[in-house]
């Protein structure tokens, strides 16, 4: 069997339990592959051998990122697993394919989380009950709606949240624990939309009465009063494992897979920390049509970098979304007065 044509093969059978991104995402890793192996003379899958993809490893350690390699060595593995049951590799080799071990720190500070796979996956703890209203799902409802860092999620207290009012206020109190990034520059309300004030409404409802050491009550305790840092990503990758509402896209069965509990779900390849949550969230904001300065305010960035890093939209709607709100003013002024 060729390996374009097996890679076709491999990627017709996954259409039907995975998005059409991920497709995408899939073939033109496989395609990279393809094309080096069939520079160094390999014509066909049955000729694969375990050096074969120990060099390809260490060919693409060299040139792309961490978090890209385990990408990308997660998409091979998959796809040597689907020539395994075919009968066209030998037996084990997809075993010899190598995962690198990527701490959360090291993933791409670019990474962004993508609006599609965000709302499918707040779709789905808001329609499922046993996952509705829970500690996770309402991380995730902030993280999202609002953009805000880890350390200003973190920072919430019972008193910090305005459900009735809609809104949610990050304070800086470095002297009890939860100093804000920019210190007082970055204390500022923030507006929720009103099905996250829902959600975080009915979570006071679960919510258990915990304090931290300085008496404080966080919006989200952990079992000992305040959490971590560290535990509150891991909460998030468990809040965001795809496997929670559709099939693997790495192949694996959740009830056998080693990702799923709170202490592995950072090596599941599509789990997110918070990072690509805000500044997934920071796009997805911008192309629902809020202004730079607004979601600039809401996140606590510069206008600047919201501009440069994460408004993609075409000059000529950026002129439109410019002038919509104060084209009325303009051409108040302009009008004759004697007129």
């Amino acid at each position: 069997m060729g390996m374009y044509g097996a890679i076709e093969r491999y990627l017709r059978q996954r259409e039907v339990d995975s998005e059409s991104s991920s497709l995408s995402t899939w073939r033109y890793q496989l395609k990279l592959f393809a094309e080096w192996t069939e520079k160094i003379g390999i014509e066909q899958v049955g000729e694969l051998r375990g050096y074969d993809i120990d060099d390809w490893y260490s060919m693409r350690a060299s040139e792309v990122a961490p978090s890209t390699l385990e990408g990308e060595m997660w998409t091979l593995k998959m796809f040597v697993k689907f020539l395994e049951r075919r009968e066209a590799v030998s037996d084990g080799l997809a075993d010899k394919v190598q995962i690198p071990d990527v701490d959360a720190e090291d993933r791409s500070s670019d990474e962004q989380w993508p609006t599609a796979e965000a709302l499918t996956m707040l779709r789905y703890h808001r329609t499922t009950p046993e996952s509705y209203a829970t500690r996770e799902h309402a991380l995730l409802e902030l993280q999202w709606t609002t953009g805000a860092r880890l350390g200003g999620i973190r920072a919430l207290d019972l008193r910090d949240v305005f459900i009735d009012d809609g809104y949610v206020h990050f304070r800086d109190r470095p002297d009890t624990g939860t100093g804000l990034k920019n210190d007082r520059a970055g204390e500022r309300p923030v507006a929720l939309p009103p099905s996250t004030a829902t959600v975080l409404h009915d979570w006071l409802q679960n919510r258990p009465d915990m304090h931290d050491e300085y008496g404080r009550a966080p919006f989200l305790p952990s079992q000992r009063g305040r959490p971590t840092e560290n535990t509150i990503r891991m909460w998030t990758y468990v809040a965001t494992l795809p496997c929670k509402h559709s099939p693997c896209p790495h192949g694996n069965e959740r009830t056998t897979c080693d990702f799923t509990t709170s202490k592995t779900a950072s090596k599941c390849p599509s789990s997110r920390s918070p990072h690509p949550i805000r500044t997934g969230s920071i796009s997805w904001q911008l192309d629902i049509g809020l202004p730079p300065w607004v979601v600039a305010e809401r996140v606590n960035a510069g206008v600047d970098v919201i501009e440069e890093h994460y408004d993609k939209t075409p000059p000529r709607e950026r002129m439109e979304r410019r002038r919509r709100p104060f084209i009325t003013d303009l051409e108040a002024d302009l009008e004759d007065p004697n007129t």
